[in-house]
């Protein structure tokens, strides 16, 4: 007989371990979280509307999450480090093509967890309760990005204007998430990458 799945059927016991089970549920509201607030901004992402998606109740919704704000901050931050992860693992090596890695980076900015990200900090300018929590959310994803380029890149930031160069990478990457909210932005995109590749390549010299 065949293991128990993670997403069980309706009128089946499901007999993981309750840590497990209570892991696997916090999960699922996390990525629905972040699905919902990228789809249907601050406004339409209640706690109700997450909680039905990730097919839980409202109660064990709660349960893992009190308020609004600690589910949203939660998911965001969730979110981030698993494309940390997964920005590392491309990888493994480290990067002898420093254009791969700034197509990498910018595209961190291209997908939902940029879009939902963005509705966030939308919502905290207005919200005084959710604005300090956001700022911080914000600030550390900000350090944890930045660690990675400069390790992925290669950079010496003990040089003169190398950690400015990274972050005004990260900056430009951000500036490219906003354009492609609207309209496709990738052909003008791949040109400012280009760019952005020969710029580093003379700041920075030949990888370690």
């Amino acid at each position: 007989m065949g293991g128990v799945s993670a997403t069980t059927a309706p009128g089946a016991v499901d007999r993981r371990p309750k840590q497990d089970r209570s892991r696997a549920t916090r999960q699922r509201l996390l990525e629905a979280a972040v699905s919902c607030l990228a789809e249907h901004g601050w406004a339409g992402s209640t706690v109700s509307v997450v909680a039905e998606r990730a097919g839980v109740s409202r109660g064990a919704a709660q349960h893992h999450f009190p308020t609004r704000e600690d589910l949203f901050t939660a998911a965001v931050e969730y979110v981030a480090e698993e494309r940390s992860t997964a920005l590392r693992a491309l990888f493994p090596e480290g990067a002898a093509d420093r254009r791969a890695v700034i197509e990498a980076l910018v595209d961190l900015y291209t997908g939902p967890l940029f879009r939902a990200a963005l509705h966030l900090w939308v919502a905290a300018s207005n919200e005084a309760q959710l604005r300090p929590r956001v700022t911080e959310l914000e600030a550390k994803v900000g350090r944890e990005t930045h660690r990675i380029a400069v390790e992925l890149l290669s950079a010496d930031e003990s040089q003169q204007g190398v950690r400015e160069t990274v972050q005004g990478l990260l900056d430009m990457a951000r500036g490219l998430g906003l354009a492609n909210l609207l309209t496709d932005d990738r052909a003008r995109r791949e040109r400012v990458v280009a760019q952005w590749t020969a710029l580093l390549e003379h700041t920075l010299g030949e990888p370690t």
